[in-house]
């Protein structure tokens, strides 16, 4: 079953709507709205031009590029940034400049992926206890090396 999501894009800002480089992705792509510089070691806010209407019952994740992860140390403040169904401002994409040299992003550039995603219809439940685990409560690194 299709599920219809609609955008809107600022006046201008057709041509930057998220789409797919392959029907087979599983994320849109998420492009600069304005040209900015990323300083090293800073988050900055990258518009997109885009407002979206998600169905009540699902959410859209904002996600790091590889590409720019690998080659240019870039990556996003709050990975995975996520959109609720009720939200209608502008799509903005938090960027953090890991490199050494600031970073420029151009109108149009890819600067994410965007994943819409149906939630679970989960019910929360306050009990006294919890089963037992093999893990039990050990976290933060208790599986792996020290």
């Amino acid at each position: 079953m299709k599920i219809i999501v609609k955008i809107k894009m600022l006046e201008g800002c057709s041509d930057l709507a998220p789409r797919k480089a392959h029907h087979d992705d599983a994320a849109y792509d998420l492009r600069a709205r304005i040209d900015v510089e990323l300083p090293c070691a800073a988050s900055t806010l990258v518009p997109t031009g885009l407002f979206i209407e998600l169905p009540v019952g699902y959410e859209a994740q904002v996600r790091p590029r590889s590409g720019l992860a690998l080659k240019h140390n870039l990556t996003l403040t709050n990975t995975p940034g996520t959109i609720d169904a009720g939200y209608r401002g502008e799509v903005g994409v938090i960027m953090f400049n890991l490199g050494h040299e600031p970073f420029i992003i151009h109108r149009g550039d890819r600067i994410a992926q965007m994943v819409i995603s149906k939630l679970p219809d989960v019910e929360l439940v306050e009990v006294d206890d919890l089963s037992d685990t093999l893990r039990g409560g050990g976290g933060f690194g208790s599986t792996g090396k020290k």
